[in-house]
């Protein structure tokens, strides 16, 4: 799993990047309790190479969670 955390500071452009490695049968429960807030907004989209990506919002703090299979 490759979790961003997109900065909200117009003037910084980076990101914070976390790699793990994580074992599931079902990402999008995997995500869902990860972020343990049932406001959260979740987009899920996949890419032409088979990686699911989750595009979140919370708490005004934007996030993208992208899995693949190892």
């Amino acid at each position: 799993m490759i979790r961003e955390i997109f900065n909200n500071c117009s003037g910084n452009q980076m990101r914070d990047v976390d790699i793990r490695t994580v074992e599931t049968d079902d990402v999008r429960a995997f995500v869902r309790i990860y972020l343990d807030d049932p406001e959260a907004v979740v987009e899920e989209t996949a890419a032409p190479d088979g990686t699911i990506v989750f595009d979140v919002e919370k708490a005004g703090l934007r996030q993208r969670f992208s899995f693949t299979e190892a």
